[in-house]
């Protein structure tokens, strides 16, 4: 959180909709709405928003990679190309 114009309780939101919807889209930062004094909400730009979820998505990829191979699941490099060369020099014998 860089400053105090970043938390916001709901009733200020709920009053200024406009103007913090304006600080959020120029400044890109979130805006952390409060009910009875705690966190209960974060307000984005959709740019910002759709930035966050591609990020997500490609560290769950990541993820599963990693998982896969720990598991064994995994071609080694080498392994995989020369599958698909052997593939390629059957296909041109056809």
């Amino acid at each position: 959180m860089n400053s105090k114009e970043d938390i916001r309780p709901i009733s200020y939101i709920k009053a200024n909709s406009a103007e913090i919807l304006t600080q959020v889209n120029e400044t890109r930062r979130p805006i952390y709405i409060t009910q009875n004094g705690e966190a209960r909400a974060v307000l984005l730009d959709t740019d910002s928003f759709d930035k966050m979820k591609k990020a997500l998505a490609l560290l769950k990829l990541l993820a599963q990679g990693e998982q896969d191979i720990s598991q064994g699941k995994a071609t080694p490099q080498e392994d995989f190309f020369a599958e698909i060369d052997a593939s390629l020099d059957a296909g041109s014998h056809e």
